[in-house]
């Protein structure tokens, strides 16, 4: 079936169909669940996951303490990892418990997961899954690179 058939059909031309954010295998990690750290559950993943590379998202960053947090921006990048997904519903199922997101109570959840765009070093860009805080900043420091990694280096 042609794209445009199939997309009509789904009711996607008419904002019925949700199905679309389901395909996408990539997930986006900018924090403590990046290579290299320890992140508790991380460890269980790490064969379901391949590194693809790295990349930006439009969003901001801030410290919060014991890890970063980022809230969709259009003037800032936050910079991270790609991994493709090889049992995306239960990495994302896993994901979800980690960063405390409640797919049927996403505004009372900790962090939303959104399919974003993803500009990879080289240029091209693809969507991945990406975590968003969905709390109050309170004083939380603005990480004015957007790279966690090089956040960690200077403080």
């Amino acid at each position: 079936m042609a794209a445009g058939l199939w997309l009509e059909a789904c009711g996607f031309l008419s904002g019925r169909c949700d199905t679309l954010a389901a395909l996408t295998d990539l997930v986006f990690f900018y924090g403590t669940l990046m290579s290299g750290f320890r992140r508790a559950g991380r460890a269980r993943l790490d064969p379901k996951l391949t590194l693809q590379g790295r990349g930006w998202i439009a969003a901001t960053l801030f410290d919060l303490g014991i890890s970063p947090a980022a809230i969709p921006a259009v003037d800032s990048r936050v910079w991270g990892e790609v991994h493709r997904m090889s049992d995306i519903d239960g990495v994302l199922a896993a994901l979800d418990e980690i960063e405390g997101y409640r797919p049927s109570q996403p505004d009372n959840s900790l962090y939303t997961r959104v399919e974003t765009p993803v500009t990879f070093d080289d240029g091209h860009v693809a969507n991945a899954w990406a975590y968003f805080y969905n709390a109050p900043l309170g004083g939380a420091q603005r990480i004015e690179s957007g790279d966690y990694l090089e956040h960690l280096k200077v403080k």
